[in-house]
């Protein structure tokens, strides 16, 4: 995307988030009510939950028409999952977390959240919809993002390689316009698709690509939750993470 594509993008995004409008998109549907958890439960089987000796998976409520999770004991985290599986599907959802707590969006997860990741590690060192291979069985395969946060949310480092790998998707924008497009303090949206298997991979932040990733070979089921993670470690109890206005499509391998 050139400066100029960008500029107009970003500037359409922030136009609808001042008037409040929500994009009303063919095919999407919520699997959230905004007032209770029907439809989705916590799980205590991943390794963030070992504090509680894998007794509860964190803390989830709904306040203010948004999904809050942190831990419930320090160091103890987890994972909230759908009930329904989803095969090939893109997700949608607004975003608000506390600038300190490590998250995720989980694609096709596992009970013991093994999924492919698209990252919400919004934190300093972290970074925003990258995609990773969640827990034992996909190993960290893949570790693929472009940026990181430096230790405020508003300041960015540019990443061409990672972990010896060159990111197939380059950072979409003029690093400077990063504090106008991404506004802390706000709801902010979120994007991910996952198709076909081996799955190919791609995530948005407000209507901008932010990576894209085929993988090579069939490491992981055909389906699976979507699932919302709150990590374990360190002391989170008082920081949060917030999720409303979530929505999936159902797609075919050919989209």
């Amino acid at each position: 995307m050139n400066r100029a594509m960008f500029t107009l993008a970003a500037a359409l995004s922030l136009v609808a988030l001042a008037s409040g409008a929500e994009t009303q998109e063919a095919g999407f549907r919520s699997i959230f009510d905004g007032q209770t958890l029907k439809g989705w439960h916590a799980s205590a089987q991943t390794g963030h939950s070992g504090k509680s000796g894998h007794k509860s998976g964190g803390r989830w409520v709904v306040e203010d028409g948004a999904i809050v999770g942190s831990q419930d004991i320090p160091g103890n985290g987890g994972i909230l999952i759908t009930d329904e599986k989803f095969g090939d599907f893109e997700v949608v959802l607004e975003m608000n977390n506390d600038f300190g707590p490590d998250s995720g969006l989980f694609l096709r997860s596992t009970e013991n959240g093994t999924a492919y990741q698209a990252m919400i590690d919004y934190h300093g060192g972290g970074n925003l919809m990258g995609i990773y291979g969640e827990g034992s069985g996909l190993g960290g395969k893949p570790s693929l993002l472009n940026f990181t946060f430096v230790d405020r949310p508003d300041q960015i480092k540019i990443v061409t390689e990672y972990r010896a790998v060159p990111v197939p998707v380059p950072f979409p924008m003029p690093p400077g316009q990063w504090p106008k497009f991404w506004r802390h303090g706000q709801w902010n949206e979120l994007r991910a698709r996952i198709v076909g298997n081996p799955p190919h991979i791609t995530t948005w932040i407000k209507g901008v690509k932010f990576m894209d990733w085929t993988e090579t070979e069939k490491r992981h089921p055909d389906k699976g939750g979507i699932g919302l993670q709150v990590h374990g470690g360190g002391d989170f109890t008082k920081q949060f993470v917030r999720y409303r206005n979530i929505r999936v499509k159902l797609l075919s391998p050919a989209e």
